[in-house]
């Protein structure tokens, strides 16, 4: 029975040497020789074209960000300038408006003024010609008393007595 299980361990070790596990001959700085050139070919063609797409990439997002926020900066400038305008705009139409209601204020009393004027002088024009008409109604009804009393007088006294 020993000698049975030193001739299978024999066998092992024979087979392990013919194609085990690993195999530390030639194949294995071959093998990584190809790998290191593999990684090398990978780096050159794939990798760096990668990363210099990616970085190129990340700058054109940086810069379009910046970009962004400048105009937007701007825009909000713009914006603020925009309001001030329509404020003093507003405020410049308000004044105009007060002071074309003033002046129509002002002109309406002044028209007020020069319409009172005029009724007034016409009232006097009026009172002064009332007053004439009655002066002369006054002056012209003294005549006819006057022509009037003389004739009653002539009839009642005669027209020598009356004369005298």
């Amino acid at each position: 029975m020993i000698n049975q299980m030193i001739l299978l361990a024999a066998e092992a070790v024979e087979t392990s040497k013919e194609g085990g596990l690993f195999d530390f001959d030639a194949t294995l700085p071959l093998i990584a020789l190809q790998f290191l050139i593999l990684v090398v070919l990978m780096n050159i063609l794939f990798y760096k074209p990668l990363t210099r797409v990616l970085d190129d990439r990340a700058e054109y997002i940086r810069q379009n960000l910046n970009q962004a926020q400048e105009n937007s900066k701007k825009s909000e400038e713009l914006a603020q300038q925009f309001e001030e305008q329509i404020k003093q705009a507003r405020r410049e139409s308000q004044e105009m408006i007060a002071q074309a209601q003033a002046e129509a204020q002002e002109q309406a009393a002044k028209n007020l003024a020069q319409a009172q004027q005029e009724v007034q002088a016409e009232r006097e024009k009026a009172t002064a010609e009332i007053e004439a008409q009655k002066k002369e109604a006054l002056q012209s009804l003294e005549s006819q008393v006057d022509t009037l009393s003389s004739q009653i007088l002539e009839k009642l006294v005669g027209k020598e007595l009356a004369k005298r």
